[in-house]
Formats: C-alpha cells, structure tokens, sequence
C-alpha cells in the first residue's frame, strides 16, 4: 500500500473485482479499504492485502461522486463525435498502473456505422497486454459500458483481438515516460 492512499468506509455492499485475477467479488458495508488508484471514474483499492477494482457506477459506497455521462456539443459534426469516442476510452485504466487503454496502445480502431445517426453502432477493436490477462474481460466491459452511455450511440460491439500482438512500442510516449520506460 502506497503512501497516496486514501482510507474510507464503505458506506454500503459493492461488487469489487479481484486483481489481477479478474473475478468478481463483494465487499462489505463498513469494511476499511483505502484507495490507491482513482481514474477515470473507477477506483483500485487495498484491502485486506489485496487490491480490487470498483466499478465508477459503485462510487457512491466510497462516499464519492460518479463521473457525469458524456454530452455531444450542440449541432455536433461527425468530427466532434469520434473525439468523444476517444475520449471516453481515454477514461479507461489499467487497473494496475496510471495510464489509459488509448495510451497503452490496445485499441487497434474504432468503426462507426452511421447509417441511422440517432442509433449509431460502434465496434471497438481492441487487445490486451497479454491473451491471458486476468483482467482482460473487466477492460472489454470498461471500454463497453464507457463507450455506451454516449448521446446516440444504440449498439457497441467490442472486439477483442490478438493479432497483431500488442508490444510496448504500441504505447504512446506519454505511457513510456509514466511506466518508466525513457
């Protein structure tokens, strides 16, 4: 546990997910945690231990505010759209360490189908650090639930590939300066 962590009682039972190992567990009402990670709406705390990754939407059994949905400026361009696309994938942390899933190089793209402009379908290509991440499945679901909640946006398909495989050069030279890496 870091000196940057914060204790707090939970005021209230949330679902926390286990890391690195990916699965989902309860914590209680009243239990200490201290959390050493809040960004992008989650939260990583230190409990017993372990760390846990708690879902933004579960703030509030952290006593904290969750991040407020997305909004399309007024007469919106397509432009203004996909910048919020990115935006929004840019709030999604590596549980572990500081840096989002756009700077760590694991989404490959993003495909816009605007045949309905007020139902849009979005696929997501994205990877991970390792195909056996643990936490693999936790990311895909940030990325889906981040990109979902957008204006406009009826339908996102997130699609998790490995090929090619990801590498540190993937990363942008924000990442490798924040994972020490230059």
């Amino acid at each position: 546990m870091g000196q940057d962590s914060t204790p707090i009682v939970l005021r209230r039972n949330c679902k926390a997910v286990v890391i690195p190992a990916g699965f989902e567990i309860e914590l209680n009402k009243n239990e200490l945690v201290y959390i050493t990670q809040a960004m992008g709406g989650s939260f990583t705390v230190y409990f017993e231990g372990s760390l846990f990754r708690i879902a933004g939407k579960d703030a509030d059994a952290l006593g904290l505010e969750p991040e407020p949905a997305p909004k399309l400026p007024e007469n919106a361009t397509k432009e203004d759209f996909e910048k919020l696309i990115w935006d929004q994938i840019r709030t999604c942390y590596d549980p572990e360490i500081p840096i989002n899933v756009v700077d760590l190089g694991l989404i490959y793209g993003i495909e816009v189908d605007d045949t309905d402009p007020q139902a849009l379908k979005l696929t997501v290509h994205m990877t991970l650090t390792a195909a056996g991440c643990g936490m693999g499945e936790v990311l895909v679901e940030d990325v889906h639930d981040k990109v979902s909640i957008i204006p406009t946006v009826a339908d996102v398909q997130v699609d998790l590939i490995f090929d090619p495989p990801w590498s540190q050069e993937m990363m942008s030279e924000a990442a490798k300066l924040e994972a020490g890496l230059l």
